[in-house]
């Protein structure tokens, strides 16, 4: 069995992360390098997912915003969220397949959260070192923001390493019986039409 290892995955986040930036426009295509439903492509579309909903984050914070156009924001943010939930889980059904045959040890347990959503914090951590790494280069910043910058910086890559060594730990937990996976969907209501009670009341008036 071939070990997953975080820090290839974490290579996939940087390089969805550099080939955004490439154009930095929220409405370009993704071109998704890796073969269509494998686990690679996976991993790179949701960090592009990740990617684009950061930059829509900081639309919305425009002082300034139009309500309307700040309102379709907010929509585009929603369904990025259900996208990025949807990935997770698809995620972690490749996870548990790959694992789910393994015998467990006597006392075996499992982790708080699945390996996926480790894997989502590892991607969000891929734009926060980017987007800190571009504060410290800054032409127009002075010298105490760059240097507070790069101080947040060091905590952020110390942060990767740890998060790095945790699931591959957790991967290797897997892989000799210590842990096994459950595996919860998240069963959020708010998109549901039959579960938002706004949304089923205006559908029943319709």
């Amino acid at each position: 069995m071939n070990t997953l290892n975080a820090t290839s995955f974490y290579k996939i986040f940087e390089q969805s992360v550099a080939d955004y930036h490439v154009h930095d426009d929220i409405n370009q295509p993704m071109e998704n390098p890796y073969p269509e439903k494998s686990l690679d492509f996976l991993l790179y579309k949701k960090n592009w997912i990740d990617t684009v909903q950061w930059h829509y984050e900081d639309l919305i914070r425009e002082p300034n915003i139009d309500p309307v156009e700040g309102m379709k924001l907010k929509r585009l943010i929603d369904k990025s969220n259900q996208e990025r939930t949807d990935l997770v889980e698809q995620i972690d059904e490749i996870i548990y397949n790959k694992y789910v045959n393994v015998e467990k040890l006597p006392g075996a347990g499992w982790n708080t959260e699945s390996p996926a959503w480790a894997i989502d914090r590892l991607s969000i951590l891929a734009l926060k070192i980017y987007h800190m790494h571009q504060e410290t280069i800054r032409k127009d910043a002075g010298a105490g923001h760059i240097a507070k910058c790069s101080e947040k910086l060091n905590i952020l890559l110390q942060q990767k390493a740890d998060l790095i060594a945790s699931i591959n730990e957790l991967f290797a937990d897997l892989e000799a019986g210590r842990k096994y996976m459950k595996v919860y969907k998240q069963m959020k209501m708010y998109n549901d039409e039959a579960l938002n009670p706004v949304l089923y009341k205006q559908k029943q008036q319709d």
